[in-house]
């Protein structure tokens, strides 16, 4: 007896050893984020969100205070993080206890007992802050049997799923040309006093503009200017891609199934190098604090935390061999 006691807990520890493995979690000290828990998932086969996350969670900790755990795509065969994995993404238990998402997803396949920590998640009314793919996070196919197909992208039965339901969008095309056509951020005039705008002067970022048509109770922020080329003083392109410019930045409260409401902030702005640019991390900062009620800075601190140096975005092009660990503070 005492030795299946004695095995059972050996085994207990490793499964929750080999689920810690799967994450980081970076324990905010002091700060207004102090006693606050956000959940960064990452997983996308194309803009490094594997990258991008955990050094926005750093800093949301290091300067904030805030408890920031990172998930990530992991293969299960090799326990490396994985983004064209689609099926697994350990450690969605921690959505149970957070108080804000922070998501750059694309086209997931999620197996049922990980999607019902999601959309668990959503239907207690808790803020989500949504980059990127976001709009296009779900591609569960029509064959799929899971009770969370009506997710998917292209869903008919909640039509445009996650993306057009929740957050106003799905994914519809390219406006600027991807990889060619930078994105410059233009603040709306009658938004310029908005708390998640506090302290940003300008906003640049090297992926190209979406097309948007977010629906009419969204409130616009940020429209994308394109520019000719791929660099910040780049000017803009000439004629009608830039008139109307597209939306890149709104927010919007969704009221879900269970009769709560969620607030989301949406950009399709967000691929890891993007959030080389100052303003884009304020941004994103002000949003966390703007969806858990907390005042917003005047000017908040978004120093990067630790070197970053992040992949050009592109297919298949994700740094192999990679654990979450390797993402851990350094002390």
């Amino acid at each position: 007896m005492k030795k299946r006691v004695t095995a059972l807990f050996t085994s207990l520890l490793l499964v929750t050893a080999s689920r810690a493995a799967d994450t980081v979690v970076y324990e905010g000290k002091q700060g207004p984020g102090k006693g606050k828990q956000i959940v960064f998932l990452s997983g996308d086969e194309e803009y490094r969100s594997e990258e991008g996350l955990p050094q926005l969670a750093k800093i949301l900790a290091t300067r904030h205070g805030f408890k920031c755990t990172v998930l990530f795509a992991i293969n299960p065969q090799t326990g490396e993080i994985d983004p064209n994995y689609p099926k697994n993404i350990p450690g969605m238990e921690a959505l149970d206890s957070a108080d804000l998402v922070v998501m750059l997803w694309r086209f997931r396949d999620l197996p049922d007992d990980q999607m019902k920590h999601f959309v668990d998640y959503l239907n207690r009314g808790r803020p989500i802050i949504a980059l990127r793919t976001s709009t296009h996070a779900f591609n569960f196919g029509n064959k799929s049997e899971s009770p969370y197909k009506k997710f998917d992208w292209q869903s008919k039965e909640w039509p445009g799923g996650f993306g057009r339901q929740v957050l106003g969008e799905t994914w519809v095309a390219h406006h600027g040309a991807h990889k060619k056509e930078a994105t410059r951020g233009v603040i709306e005039p009658n938004e310029k006093s908005h708390p998640i705008l506090r302290g940003i002067d300008e906003i640049f970022g090297d992926s190209d503009v979406y097309t948007a048509n977010p629906p009419e109770d969204a409130e616009i922020l940020v429209r994308g200017q394109v520019l000719v080329g791929m660099n910040r003083n780049d000017p803009a392109v000439e004629g009608k891609k830039n008139d109307p410019m597209q939306p890149v930045v709104w927010i919007r409260n969704y009221k879900n199934e269970a009769g709560k409401t969620n607030k989301t902030v949406t950009t399709t702005m967000g691929a890891a190098t993007d959030l080389l640019d100052e303003g884009l991390r304020r941004l994103l900062v002000n949003a966390a604090y703007w969806c858990l009620g907390l005042d917003v800075p005047a000017k908040a601190d978004v120093r990067l935390v630790g070197e970053y140096k992040p992949t050009m975005y592109g297919f298949n092009g994700y740094k192999k061999g990679v654990k979450p660990s390797d993402h851990e503070l350094k002390q």
